[in-house]
Order: C-alpha cells, then sequence, then structure tokens
C-alpha cells in the first residue's frame, strides 16, 4: 500500500492527477457507453426508418422501421450497396453520385428533403420521402438516410385531386346544361322581342338586338368555361385532341396567339393520367396569360424514348423571383399532380426571357409512340351504337389535328 505522507508535494499532485484522470476517463467511457445506449434505444424506438452507409455507399445499419418499410431483415442488407433499396433507373445512378460528390463535394441531395422512389425486397416500388446528413469520422465519413413512406399520403392527395376533377366537370356541366340553356332561351326571347318590335321602333328594335347580341356572347363565354371545366374531347377523343382544343378557346376567349405541337401522334391510354397532364397544361397556361402576360403560347406534347413530355412555353415578361415564392400561381397543384402520375415539374426561364413548364412521367408500358399513321389516335372504346351515329374517330381527328398524318 503506498504511504501518501512520505509522497512530496510535487509526488503528490502527480499522483492525484494522474487519479482524476483515470477518473475523467472511467466518466468519459461510462457515458459514451450511455450515449451509444440512448442512440440505439432511439434508432430501434423511431417511428422513420433510418439507414447509415459509409462513403462506399455500403450499409452499415438498417433500423426496425426500416425493416418494415422496405421488407428487409438488417441482417439481409448489411454489407451490401444501398442501391438494392432503388429501383432502376436510380439504382445505375447511385454509385456515379456517391463518386462524383467525393471528387468535388457538390451535393444534390444531401441537407435537402425530396421525394424519390424506393424499392422493397419484393420488388414493388414506392413513393418516399428522404433526408440525408453526413457525418464526418476519423476513419472518413458516413451518411445517414431518414425515409418515410408516403404511399398512404400519395393515395389521399389523389383522391383530394379526383374529387376536384369531379367537381370540376359537375360545376362544367352545370354551366353548359343549366345556366347554358337559360342563357338561349333568353336569347330566343330576345330575338322574338326584335320581331315584334321592328314594325314599330327601329330604334327599339336594334336596342333589343343589342341586348340580345350581348347573350349571344355570354353563351360562347359559358361554353368556353364549360369546356374547360369539364373536357369531353378528353375522355372521347384523347389528350391530344383536348390540347388542341385547350389552345383554340384559350385563343378565342383571351385573344392571344395559343399553339399546340404534336409532331408524332403520342398515346396516352390511361385515362388519370391524360387527366392530370390535361390541367398541368391548362394551369400553366393560365399563369402565362395572368402572371406573364403572354401574347403567345405554345403547347408542346412529344413521347422520346421510354418518357412523355408535356412542354408549355410562353413568351411572356418571365418571373423577377422564384415561382415558388409567388402567390396563386398554382405551382403546387401542378407539383401534386405531377406526383400523382410518378412524374415531375420543373419552371425555367428562357434564353428570349419567357418561361417553360415542363412534366415529365415515365411511359407506362402500355403506351407507345405511333410509329405508322395507322396507329389510331383515340384511346377509350366507344359502345357500338355511339360509334354508329358519329364520323369515324381517324376523320375527326384530321379535322381536329391537321397537321396528323394522313390513313
Amino acid at each position: 500500500m503506498t504511504d501518501y505522507a512520505r509522497l512530496s508535494r510535487a509526488e503528490l499532485l502527480e499522483r492525484l492527477m494522474a487519479l482524476e484522470s483515470n477518473l475523467e476517463n472511467r466518466r468519459t467511457k461510462t457515458d459514451l457507453s450511455d450515449s451509444k445506449e440512448r442512440m440505439r434505444a432511439v434508432l430501434q424506438t423511431a417511428v422513420e426508418g433510418v439507414i447509415t452507409i459509409d462513403e462506399r455507399g455500403i450499409i452499415e445499419s438498417l433500423n426496425p422501421a426500416a425493416e418494415k418499410i422496405f421488407g428487409y431483415k438488417a441482417s439481409e442488407v448489411i454489407g451490401k450497396n444501398v442501391k438494392i433499396l432503388m429501383p432502376a433507373p436510380y439504382r445505375q445512378e447511385h454509385d456515379g453520385y456517391l463518386a462524383n460528390y467525393r471528387r468535388t463535394g457538390k451535393a444534390r441531395i444531401i441537407g435537402i428533403g425530396r421525394e424519390v422512389v424506393g424499392q422493397r425486397k419484393d420488388g414493388s416500388v414506392f413513393p418516399m420521402d428522404l433526408s440525408v446528413g453526413e457525418m464526418r469520422l476519423a476513419g472518413g465519413r458516413m451518411f445517414t438516410g431518414i425515409v418515410r413512406d408516403i404511399t398512404e399520403r400519395r393515395r389521399l392527395e389523389k383522391e383530394v385531386l379526383e374529387i376536384s376533377d369531379r367537381e370540376q366537370r359537375r360545376i362544367g356541366q352545370d354551366l353548359h346544361d343549366g345556366l347554358g340553356q337559360h342563357l338561349t332561351g333568353i336569347e330566343l326571347m330576345g330575338q322574338v322581342l326584335e320581331q315584334k318590335l321592328a314594325p314599330k321602333s327601329k330604334e327599339e328594335a336594334a336596342r333589343a338586338s343589342e341586348i340580345t347580341g350581348y347573350v349571344r356572347e355570354a353563351i360562347r363565354q359559358t361554353k368556353l368555361l364549360a369546356r374547360g371545366l369539364a373536357p369531353v374531347v378528353l375522355e372521347s377523343e384523347g389528350l391530344m385532341s383536348a390540347l388542341q382544343q385547350l389552345a383554340n378557346s384559350t385563343e378565342k376567349m383571351f385573344h392571344i396567339t395559343c399553339e399546340f405541337h404534336c409532331n408524332l401522334p403520342v398515346l396516352v391510354e390511361d385515362h388519370a393520367v391524360a387527366t392530370q397532364l390535361y390541367r398541368i397544361a391548362q394551369e400553366a397556361v393560365s399563369n402565362a396569360i395572368k402572371h406573364g402576360q403572354a401574347k403567345r403560347v405554345q403547347i408542346h406534347l412529344r413521347a422520346p424514348s421510354d418518357r412523355i413530355v408535356l412542354m408549355i412555353k410562353d413568351h411572356g415578361v418571365g418571373f423577377h423571383k422564384l415561382p415558388q415564392e409567388q402567390a396563386g400561381m398554382g405551382l403546387g397543384i401542378m407539383q401534386y399532380r405531377a406526383g400523382m402520375i410518378g412524374g415531375t415539374l420543373s419552371i425555367q426561364k428562357d434564353l428570349d426571357g419567357g418561361t417553360s413548364v415542363i412534366c415529365s412521367l415515365r411511359r407506362p408500358v402500355s403506351n407507345a409512340l405511333a410509329s405508322n399513321a395507322r396507329t389510331p389516335m383515340s384511346k377509350p372504346a366507344r359502345p357500338p351504337r355511339e360509334k354508329e351515329s358519329r364520323p369515324s374517330k381517324r376523320s375527326t381527328l384530321r379535322k381536329r389535328n391537321p397537321g396528323a398524318p394522313p390513313s
């Protein structure tokens, strides 16, 4: 046993400092152990999925919530590349993204939450929110991803948009069948009144004729509004014809130039997809006129490779600040609509000062770019009786779209 009484003051001080250091080390190790246990408890009970990977993209940990989201046990994926949790084409792009980040330090997602697509063990894909953080350690760096399955949120958003679309169609039908018919009756009464007044007073007859003209203009505008709210042609003749009609009605209503360009027929057999694309075009055209003060608007529809691209370009004044900061532009709704059909929406300034709204989505397997003129543009099948009582699809579509190639 050490006899501390015989130690000099310097030796005693040295011994006390050593004991304090040992005590501090023990305390630090205990605290570190406690921190690890707390961290482990947090990860085990977190509602969101938490995944950690190293700088090569190798999975180091997967918490229970992430196991539930992706359908894997942690032991099945630890040590494997994180791209196992991604569908194509993101799977092929991920290694290049990490390599580019290590080389340049420029991140596209780190520190920024965004919506991406994940892939479960059974091969099914689903939308998810992803936030990525970076930790720098002595041995390198580690990335932590927090994921949340937003399938249910997407379903609810889709339901809300479908309800909104149904309500718009209802209002459009009410305008056409209710107010439109009522105004037509007033127009006929005005014509009768004009005929009765003509023998008595030309001045009063002219006044009645003027009123009838105003009513006729109100009928025209009502029909245009009804078509915008309930684009029947979208259901009967397809997206291309509906966009052509949108361009025509925009020209008539706002007295601007509005053109629809579709060099080759683009088939969109899924009615829900066609509806959302139409509504995006409708909102973008409205923004171009109201916010961009455009006198010329172009609607482009094309299908390069395996994608469908809708672009609405205006030649207006552009925007002075980011569209996200401008109220009333409906950007959120357009983004939701694009998300509902698995697409992306972007807004960019053009070199000529105008603005382009671009919606791009992966083309469904059943949809294809028509390779020859014999492929009909119209998709939905009609009842036999309706087929007999109406002109053929091809002849109708050639009238609506003169640029379509002949049969």
